[in-house]
């Protein structure tokens, strides 16, 4: 068996494919009516995370070749959560209204226009998408009457060399959803009950592909009789036999749809927060369990960062892969600490905590 794994590692390490970045998120609702959105951040290569706060009126420019044109625009609402690099472009944050806004890797799929004068005054970069709507918009029925009013269109990302190929899911405080795809060069809108999101393929396959998966249930399996033999489940978690355990994300998607739907609802905001910390770490991938390939280098692709947004109590939790312990930031209150300026946090600062207990054995 030992024989068998070196062998498929090395197969593996001979025929890398791309990069993949494969995050998962899900929504929870407690008892109390505390609604969160959580997802995991998954990436090839390695990326300056910053948690950032950017007030209301600060002024967003496009991030267009010079001498472009592009949509330049004040924020209405202030934002918190987690930037690529020192940048205001959110990769998933709250605004002071409530409403999250994950973006998440979408590639094979997502298409964009040129720019052109059609669509100049309008456009924006891919990566600014996010921090638009969080901008501008406070509830799912407003960014579904504006979603489109912009033009995503495929200019690069300075700090990672590419146009970034991605979808966003929107969760308001009253818990409804949608995802938002970039597909054929225009922008398409579903509604996502279930709140869960993946990568490609694009939303309304993964939903389909769901029911591949009717037969899976919460339940053990009861025993079955064969011409008098009595057949009983080997153990604890029958009903969940087919499940699919790989890291791809159609699996992680029916997986994230599984476990947040079947979780059994808890009492308040702390007690939901924990739990979707709890289901996200079954979507953690170790480092080197997946791998890809980026400039002739091996890219394992791993979990930086897991963050829960409680849209209710205006609160954004973090951990990063090196720091474990969770870190909160309320909203209003950084905003207020910001003080009208944009405040970038460098997460690479931080460190792991250990609590010795030794001396509680005295």
């Amino acid at each position: 068996m030992i024989r068998s794994l070196t062998a498929l590692v090395l197969a593996g390490s001979l025929a890398f494919a791309p990069v993949a970045n494969a995050c998962t998120g899900i929504k929870l609702t407690a008892k109390d009516g505390t609604e969160v959105a959580g997802r995991t951040l998954e990436f090839g290569t390695p990326v300056d995370w910053y948690v950032t706060a950017v007030p209301s009126g600060t002024q967003i420019k496009p991030e267009l070749p010079a001498e472009s044109g592009g949509l330049t625009y004040k924020t209405k609402y202030g934002i918190t959560g987690m930037t690529a690099y020192d940048t205001t472009n959110f990769v998933d944050a709250i605004n002071e209204e409530g409403l999250y806004v994950g973006l998440f890797y979408f590639p094979g799929y997502a298409s964009y226009p040129d720019l052109g004068d059609d669509n100049r005054a309008k456009a924006l970069a891919p990566q600014q998408y996010a921090t638009w709507l969080l901008a501008n918009f406070a509830t799912i029925d407003e960014v579904k009457a504006h979603f489109d009013d912009i033009v995503l269109v495929a200019a690069e990302f300075e700090q990672m060399g590419e146009v970034i190929p991605m979808h966003v899911r929107v969760v308001d405080k009253t818990g409804n959803a949608i995802v938002i795809e970039p597909t054929d060069k225009t922008l398409k809108i579903f509604d996502a009950p279930l709140g869960v999101i993946t990568n490609s393929p694009t939303y309304d396959w993964h939903m389909t592909n769901l029911s591949n998966f009717v037969n899976l249930s919460t339940l053990n399996v009861p025993p079955v009789k064969l011409d008098g033999v009595e057949l009983q489940a080997a153990g604890q978690g029958a009903g969940m036999h087919g499940l699919p355990g790989d890291f791809t994300p159609p699996s992680r998607f029916v997986r994230a749809a599984v476990f947040s739907q079947s979780a059994i609802p808890v009492e308040t905001g702390a007690e939901v927060l924990e739990q979707a910390f709890h289901i996200l770490n079954n979507f953690d991938i170790p480092y080197g369990a997946v791998r890809g390939e980026e400039n002739g280098k091996v890219a394992p692709d791993y979990t930086q960062w897991t963050a829960v947004a409680d849209l209710t109590n205006g609160t954004w939790t973090v951990k990063t892969y090196d720091a474990q312990n969770l870190r909160v930031v309320d909203v209003k209150a950084a905003l207020a600490a910001a003080d009208g300026k944009v405040v970038h946090i460098d997460s690479k600062k931080w460190s792991q905590s250990f609590e010795d207990i030794s001396s509680e054995f005295k």
